[in-house]
């Protein structure tokens, strides 16, 4: 056993199966949910329809109040909570074993639906059977887990126990399913791609290596599906998306999990135009689908996210921040220096540092900024009007990016200068080789496509008010721990551990 299980627990256990009372029986009952037998009950002054009703519960509870010929006890499940109600004078047969029951145990109770003396809703108790020993206490006095590194080392005490906190994942599953709904309506299909990848592409990141041994071959974590999914478009089928679970190995904040999830759109025949709408729509159906909005509060201020958006660019930030332009290589440079950022990686990635440095935390609202270098988008096509930037753009929410997208590049030539052009710099984070058979893909001619990837994890955080991105993350990334459970201060979230290099959404 380990350090959590108590030995009054451990006491009662023996207790009860001495009883011949299995503490953890093959069998569950066949429940139903409280928060509809809470919502069916009415009130004392005008009882529901279920008032009186002879029912079925189960859950867990949460602590026991004994006042001799009489206990109250709260059972919760994942749809609600009701009070359960546990009469010395209905019970006679069970009465010399209630000290056995504990807060945090897992019964299966029937009985019939009603009020105390004081309108409280109750499930008055006629017969009960524990489905589950709790041998663990649960958290002191019902406050749920105060410590944030023992919730999330314990997400399975902390959805119980923590006020709130399982809302926040049944808003993500609802956010995710509106999103998948609102694209099949529009005609894309969802797919999936592979996760293990001979080559790291698709996005600049350092990605994670394994070895497969049958294959003899090192192969990564996919840190973007990217690549994979616009060769679906070369194979016709012209749109598509996939939630997908990327792996980046990079440093851990409040924005940032070496593990987190992406959706990637893809559509043919449109361009960085098209996914902007659709990015704005997207997002506005999603609030109102968890909020009844589009007004959210997110780190202690209120956006609307009511499509359009605002649009800046990114030339025009970048010079109205730093007092010179992007291209001005000398004055970047100083300004670079000042804030410590190194050109081992050549001169795009360092201006582009600069930008995250000064402008990004500056981004107020709910802006797009478009218009990127063309240098710093490897896979994105150049504006026709003006070479020297791309048909790209990111979203950011409160300075934190939540979407990255752009008219895809389908020039088979000038994609492999770029790959080319980036293994060039040794920078770690950009494809250590050119990924020979996308480019092979492109030969055979991908029609113009748009594509835009939004951080699933970000976009939860903005719409559930979550500062942070484990807040939105049932398991997030920590070191491990011996099983005292305690946590170090290398797990601690920090601004500061934002990796470096090409924003990507997501990350």
């Amino acid at each position: 056993m380990t350090d959590l299980a108590h030995p009054d627990r451990l006491d009662k256990l023996a207790r009860l199966r001495a009883a011949g009372v299995d503490p953890y029986p093959a069998r569950g009952v066949e429940a139903e949910p409280l928060g509809e037998l809470v919502k069916d009950l009415g009130h004392a002054d005008a009882p529901g329809p279920r008032f009186a009703a002879r029912v079925t519960a189960a859950g867990r509870l949460l602590s026991l109040r004994d006042f001799g010929k009489l206990i109250f006890a709260p059972l919760v499940d994942r749809s609600g909570r009701i009070q359960l109600g546990f009469k010395k004078d209905s019970l006679e047969a069970w009465w010399p074993n209630r000290k056995l029951l504990d807060g945090g145990d897992l019964v299966g109770v029937t009985g019939e639906l009603g009020f105390t003396q004081k309108g409280e809703p109750t499930l008055w108790v006629a017969s009960i059977q524990i489905l589950a020993k709790s041998i663990a206490p649960p958290p002191e006095k019902w406050h749920g887990l105060v410590d944030k590194e023992q919730r999330y080392r314990r997400r399975y005490v902390d959805l119980w126990s923590s006020p709130g906190i399982a809302d926040v994942f049944v808003a993500r599953s609802r956010i995710v399913s509106k999103i998948r709904r609102d694209l099949e309506a529009k005609g894309f299909l969802e797919v999936e791609t592979p996760v293990l990848q001979p080559i790291a592409g698709g996005a600049t990141a350092r990605p994670f290596v394994t070895h497969h041994k049958a294959l003899g071959l090192d192969m990564y974590l996919r840190i973007a599906p990217e690549l994979y999914l616009k060769r679906l478009i070369v194979g016709g089928l012209e749109k598509v998306f996939e939630f997908a679970r990327n792996f980046r190995n990079e440093g851990l904040s409040l924005r940032h999990n070496p593990e987190f999830t992406m959706l990637e759109v893809y559509w043919a025949q449109a361009d960085y135009r098209h996914q902007i709408q659709l990015t704005e729509e997207l997002i506005e159906a999603a609030a109102r689908e968890v909020n009844g909005s589009t007004r959210v509060r997110f780190r202690e201020r209120e956006y609307d996210l009511r499509a359009p958006f605002r649009r800046v660019s990114y030339m025009d930030l970048f010079e109205e921040r730093n007092g010179c332009a992007w291209h001005e290589r000398d004055a970047v440079r100083a300004i670079a220096r000042k804030l410590e950022l190194s050109e081992a990686h050549g001169y795009p990635k360092l201006a582009n540092d600069v930008f995250e440095a000064t402008c990004e935390d500056a981004l107020e609202g709910v802006v797009f900024v478009v218009g990127y270098p063309i240098e710093i988008s490897p896979l994105a096509k150049a504006d026709p009007d003006n070479p020297q930037v791309a048909e790209r753009f990111e979203l950011f929410i409160g300075g934190m990016e939540v979407a990255n997208g752009f008219s895809e590049l389908n020039d088979p030539q000038e994609q492999e200068r770029r790959f080319e052009e980036q293994i060039a710099t040794k920078d770690p984070e950009a494809p250590g080789e050119v990924d020979v058979d996308y480019v092979q893909a492109l030969e055979y001619g991908m029609p113009p496509t748009a594509g835009v990837g939004i951080g699933v994890d970000r976009l939860v955080m903005v719409l559930t008010g979550q500062d942070s991105i484990r807040d939105v993350l049932l398991f997030p990334t920590l070191r491990p721990v011996h099983h005292d459970g305690g946590g170090g201060e290398s797990d601690r979230e920090s601004e500061g551990a934002k990796p470096a290099g090409t924003p990507v959404p997501g990350s």
